[in-house]
């Protein structure tokens, strides 16, 4: 048994290792909100229980125990998304937050079920994948909108999940995950993408396009 701050700093470390191995002590503190003294000993703590390695001058990057912790809690806050958005219909801008608070307290045996009863999924529904039980993670084939040349169609796939605000947003341009998008025009250097969804035509920047993740 951990603590929930314990898990919520794997976690964080655990999806910053996407960009960066090791974790900077600076962008760490960044993602949890908290002073650099702060994580620096919290970083100690995780290093005496065997869950980071640590570096003072580079950072800190999971040990394998340490990343097998972070995925379990990443997969009951993925399954608890999908379960409060497909049986509670709690609307997609909330999910998240409710998952928060609920990822650190779920049984094995209630997991099992949550899962049984939705079949199983793979990805939660910001399209995001839900770890195994076992800890494997199946990262689907997929590009960012902005990346797509004009007339191509696609399907989106992944969206942000912890911005309420931009979840309401891309809901009203017609760019949740399933929904189908087509390119229409890119202005150069950078500018303005033009989109056409269900909702119309749509203007984004390239910085949200870059964002939101499209199969085709």
């Amino acid at each position: 048994m951990v603590s929930t701050v314990v898990e919520d700093y794997l976690k964080a470390i655990y999806k910053l290792q996407a960009t960066t191995r090791p974790v900077p002590t600076s962008a760490l503190a960044e993602r949890m909100g908290v002073t650099a003294p702060s994580v620096t000993s919290m970083i100690g703590r995780l290093s005496d229980l065997g869950f980071v390695h640590h570096d003072r001058y580079r950072g800190a990057e999971l040990t394998a125990i340490g990343e097998r912790a972070a995925l379990e809690v990443i997969r009951h806050h993925r399954l608890w998304e999908l379960y409060l958005s497909e049986a509670l219909r709690v609307p997609l801008d909330q999910v998240h937050q409710e998952a928060e608070r609920l990822e650190h307290d779920l049984s094995d045996e209630l997991e099992d079920r949550i899962d049984d009863a939705l079949g199983h999924p793979s990805l939660d529904p910001h399209g995001d994948p839900i770890p195994t039980r076992e800890g494997q993670v199946a990262e689907a084939d997929a590009r960012a909108l902005c990346d797509l040349a004009p007339g191509t169609e696609a399907v989106v796939t992944r969206v942000p999940d912890s911005d309420a605000a931009l979840l309401r947003y891309l809901g009203e341009l017609g760019l949740l995950p399933g929904q189908r998008v087509k390119v229409a025009e890119l202005a150069p250097f950078g500018g303005t993408i033009f989109v056409e969804t269900g909702g119309g035509r749509q203007a984004l920047s390239e910085g949200l396009a870059r964002r939101i993740l499209v199969s085709e």
